[in-house]
């Protein structure tokens, strides 16, 4: 096995000092993963979301355009754009090839759009 999968069965409960390297993959909404890779666990979420919106499918129906676009889950909570993995808790746990899967949302900012088009119906 390579150096850097053994490195990903680094927990992150500490401070991440920019050392611990996690490997993660990224599941959109029709089952396929997409940015594989190892992260530093001082990785903020918000600079993970970029580079899935930089590695999205071409032709998907539904694409993001901006970071805020996404919600990244892991064990059932959604991830903060301004915290690092280190302070989401991510770890790897007895997981035995050390891979994390985080569940992509797509969900564009359409919410303030219905506001303003709700009003205009009556």
């Amino acid at each position: 096995m390579q150096a850097g999968k053994r490195r990903a069965k680094t927990t992150t409960m500490g401070e991440g000092e920019g050392e611990e390297l996690i490997e993660l993959r990224f599941r959109i909404y029709d089952g396929i993963d997409i940015a594989h890779g190892t992260y530093e666990a001082s990785m903020t979420v918000s600079t993970l979301k970029q580079r899935i919106i930089a590695e999205w499918p071409q032709g998907k129906t539904v694409t993001p355009k901006s970071i805020h676009d996404l919600k990244l889950i892991h064990a059932g909570k959604v991830l903060e754009n301004n915290k690092t993995l280190a302070d989401s808790r991510i770890t790897v746990g007895d997981l035995p090839l050390g891979v994390i899967t985080m569940h992509v949302v797509v969900q564009p900012s359409k919410a303030k759009q219905k506001t303003g088009s709700s009003s205009s119906l009556s």
